[in-house]
């Protein structure tokens, strides 16, 4: 699942950057980091589903409702993807350009 939303994030904006950050004893791995302008989203792998972190997040439209998650934050939206469920393509991609926006229009 994460290598298909790493797909559609790099579909949506070929200039964004992927960088594995933090490291830790605990995720030897690190964490995929998608950037342009400054982060525009962060993947988690957890035990059953796939998140991806919207730093900004609540900055950004959402018409199709695909954040489900960290919908109690004043600035993160998320998006937990479980396995075998289907993605809305087209909005990850819009919600990939509206983050991007924010970034490199601040």
């Amino acid at each position: 699942m994460l290598s298909h939303l790493r797909a559609l994030i790099r579909e949506a904006d070929p200039g964004v950057v992927e960088e594995v950050k933090w490291k830790k004893p605990s995720n030897p791995l690190g964490v995929p980091v998608w950037s342009h302008g400054g982060i525009v989203c962060v993947g988690n792998v957890l035990k059953r589903s796939v998140r991806l972190t919207f730093p900004q997040g609540a900055r950004v439209k959402d018409p199709k409702g695909l954040f489900n998650a960290r919908l109690d934050s004043k600035t993160v939206r998320a998006i937990d993807v479980h396995e075998g469920e289907a993605v809305d393509e087209a909005s990850l991609r819009a919600l990939t350009l509206a983050a991007v926006g924010l970034n490199v229009n601040s």
